[in-house]
C-alpha cells in the first residue's frame, strides 16, 4: 500500500495518519549540504508555487535552486524522525529502517551543492570564463561588393541627421521561470545558483543596459515578473512597453520596448494565434506588432513597423507554424500598408523555432513557397526524419480563417510581388484576394515584403553554423531579425545578403558565436548569461 504526503511552509499531512506536525524546524538551507530519509512517493508533493515548481522527480533533474526529491514505497506505519531541534548544520545523516528498500530515499539538496555531476559528462564544465562577442560593421564599397570592416571590438554609435535616421534593435528569448522549471531536463548542466531568477534577472537587465538599443524585442517574458520588475526597470532606463501575453493559462508573452527619445507610438496591434471553433490553431502563441514614428527635427520620415512573436515550439506541427506565420505577416500587411500601395520599412524578430535553410525560413526570406508533398515535421527542420508523418494539407489552414495563400487578410487590396531569375521586384495592381478563388486551391504561399536576414547563419571562413540557443538537448539557430530591404545575393554562405539601396540598411550586428564556443563556458544559461538563448542585436539606418 502507498501514501502520499503533501508539504506546506514546513508542516507535513499524512493521509493515513492524523493531524499536522512541523517537519522542519528552520528553513531547509540551513540542513548543509545533504541529508537522506525514507520517504514514500512525492511526486504530487505541493509547497507554495516557488517550492513546488522546483521539485525533482526520479530521472528528472531540478529545475531551480532548491531542493529535490525522490522515493519509492515505505511502511505507512513509519513516520520521519524528529530533527535536531537546535540549529547546528549537519552534513550528512540518512536513516534506513529495516522495513525499507534501499531504494526508498527522499534527497534533499540545498542549492549550494555543487551539481557538476549532473552534467553531461562530454559537456562539463571546462572553465568558467566570460564569451566575446564583436561588432560586425557592414560596408557597401559598391554594388558589386558587400564585406564587413572596421574595429569589432569597439560599438558602432548611431548618428541621426537631417537626411538619415539611425537605430538599433535587440530581439532576446529571456526564458520564462516557469518555462525553464517546467523543463528542467534542458539545464542539466547548469549549476543550480544560476537558475534562479533572483540570480538571472540582474543579469539580463545588465546586458540591457550594455547594449542600450532603440528598439527591444522580449520573448518568454512571464507576466508576474513583467509587472513587478521588468517593465519598471525598463522605464526607469528611458522605455516605452507595450505587452502581450500568450492566451489560455500560458503566464509569458512576448514585449516591444522603445525608447522615448527615439520613437514615439502610433499603433499597437496585439496578434492572438488562437482561434477557437479552428482545430489547426489551438496553441496560445502570440505576436505583437506597433507601428513607431522616429522623432526627427526638421524632417519628415517614413514609419517603422516592428513586429515580435514566438513561434509554437513543436517540431512535428509545422502546418501550425506555417499558419501563425501567415498570420503575423497579415497584420504586418494591414499595419505597414501606406496611401501609395507600398509598405513601410519594416523589422520582424523573434523566436522562430525554425532553423535556417528550413521551408519556413526560406519562405520569409525568398517570399514565395510552394508546400505540395511537403511533410509536416520538415517544415521548421527541427525534425530529422519524416518517416511516418503527414503531408501538408492544400490548403493548410480553412478559408473561414479570413487570411488568403498571399498572406494578407481577404478584401485587402495589396500590390503582387512577381520575382524574375534576376530578383527583381516589379509591383502590380491586383484585385480582391476573396475574388481570386483558384488561388485558394494553390499549394503555394507568398507574401509581399522584400525580407534580409540581419545574421549569415554560418561563420564565413569554416562554414561552421552560428547558435542562438545552447542547452543540453541541442544548439541551433531559431532566433532572427527581419528587415525590409532592396536585396543583391553575394555569393558565398547562406544569409549574406544586405541591404543596398531601399529600405533599411544594415549598418552593425552583434556577432554569434558556434556551439563549441558556448560550451568553453558551460553552455547556456551560466554565471553571466542567464537565459539559453544569446540576444541579438542590429545597427539600422532610414534614408530620408
Amino acid at each position: 500500500m502507498e501514501a502520499w504526503r503533501c508539504m506546506r511552509r514546513g508542516y507535513g499531512r499524512c493521509v493515513v495518519g492524523r493531524g499536522r506536525y512541523p517537519m522542519f524546524s528552520h528553513h531547509p538551507r540551513s540542513l548543509g549540504r545533504d541529508w537522506t530519509t525514507p520517504w514514500e512517493n512525492l511526486q504530487r508533493c505541493c509547497w507554495n508555487r516557488h517550492i513546488s515548481s522546483c521539485m525533482r522527480w526520479p530521472g528528472h533533474y531540478s529545475r531551480a535552486p532548491y531542493p529535490y526529491f525522490s522515493s519509492r514505497h515505505f511502511s505507512l506505519n513509519w513516520r520521519p524522525p524528529c530533527l535536531s531541534e537546535s540549529r547546528t548544520p549537519f552534513q550528512y545523516c540518512s536513516w534506513r529502517p529495516d522495513s525499507l528498500s534501499q531504494t526508498s530515499l527522499i534527497h534533499l539538496s540545498s542549492y549550494v551543492m555543487n551539481s557538476e555531476g549532473d552534467e553531461p559528462s562530454s559537456k562539463r564544465r571546462k572553465h568558467q570564463g566570460m564569451i566575446t562577442r564583436n561588432w560586425e560593421y557592414i560596408c557597401n564599397h559598391n554594388k558589386e561588393k558587400t564585406k564587413i570592416v572596421g574595429d569589432k571590438n569597439t560599438e558602432p554609435h548611431c548618428e541621426d541627421s537631417e537626411n538619415q535616421f539611425d537605430f538599433s534593435v535587440m530581439s532576446y528569448n529571456i526564458l520564462s521561470q516557469d518555462l525553464l522549471e517546467d523543463n528542467s531536463h534542458l539545464y542539466r548542466h547548469c549549476r543550480r545558483p544560476v537558475l534562479h531568477w533572483s540570480f538571472r534577472f540582474p543579469n539580463i537587465l545588465k546586458e540591457i543596459k550594455h547594449f542600450d538599443a532603440d528598439v527591444l524585442c522580449l520573448q518568454e517574458v512571464q507576466e508576474d515578473h513583467y509587472g513587478t520588475e521588468i517593465r519598471p526597470s525598463l522605464e526607469s532606463l528611458g522605455y516605452h512597453c507595450e505587452y502581450k501575453m500568450r492566451t489560455g493559462r500560458k503566464p509569458d508573452g512576448c514585449a516591444i520596448c522603445f525608447k522615448h527619445s527615439k520613437f514615439s507610438l502610433l499603433s499597437v496591434n496585439p496578434v492572438e494565434f488562437y482561434r477557437p471553433g479552428i482545430p489547426l490553431l489551438d496553441r496560445d502563441n502570440v505576436g505583437l506588432v506597433l507601428l513607431l514614428q522616429p522623432k526627427i527635427p526638421c524632417a519628415a520620415s517614413p514609419a517603422i513597423c516592428v513586429a515580435n512573436t514566438h513561434l509554437l515550439y513543436n517540431p512535428r506541427r509545422g502546418d501550425i507554424k506555417l499558419t501563425q506565420l501567415a498570420m503575423l505577416l497579415a497584420e504586418i500587411s494591414s499595419v505597414a500598408h501606406q496611401k501609395d500601395g507600398s509598405f513601410c520599412p519594416i523589422v520582424m524578430c523573434g523566436d522562430f523555432n525554425s532553423v535556417p535553410g528550413s521551408p519556413l525560413y526560406s519562405f520569409i526570406k525568398e517570399g514565395k513557397l510552394n508546400y505540395e508533398g511537403l511533410a509536416i515535421g520538415k517544415v521548421s527542420g527541427q525534425e530529422q526524419s519524416s518517416r511516418g508523418q503527414r503531408i501538408l494539407s492544400i490548403p493548410i489552414w480553412p478559408p473561414n480563417l479570413g487570411i488568403s495563400q498571399n498572406c494578407v487578410y481577404e478584401g485587402q487590396q495589396v500590390p503582387k510581388v512577381e520575382k524574375t531569375d534576376c530578383d527583381l521586384t516589379q509591383t502590380q495592381p491586383e484585385k480582391t484576394e476573396a475574388l481570386v478563388t483558384a488561388e485558394k486551391l494553390s499549394s503555394s504561399l507568398q507574401h509581399h515584403f522584400s525580407l534580409s536576414s540581419v545574421y549569415s547563419h554560418y561563420l564565413p571562413d569554416s562554414g561552421i553554423p552560428e547558435v542562438t540557443t545552447c542547452h543540453s538537448r541541442s544548439a541551433r539557430t531559431v532566433d532572427y531579425i527581419f528587415y525590409s530591404a532592396e536585396k543583391e545575393a553575394v555569393t558565398g554562405h547562406q544569409g549574406t545578403e544586405v541591404a543596398l539601396v531601399g529600405g533599411l540598411k544594415l549598418l552593425a550586428r552583434l556577432s554569434l558565436l558556434t556551439e563549441q564556443d558556448l560550451w568553453t563556458v558551460n553552455g547556456l544559461p551560466n554565471e553571466n548569461n542567464s537565459s539559453d538563448h544569446l540576444p541579438l542585436l542590429a545597427k539600422f539606418r532610414l534614408e530620408l
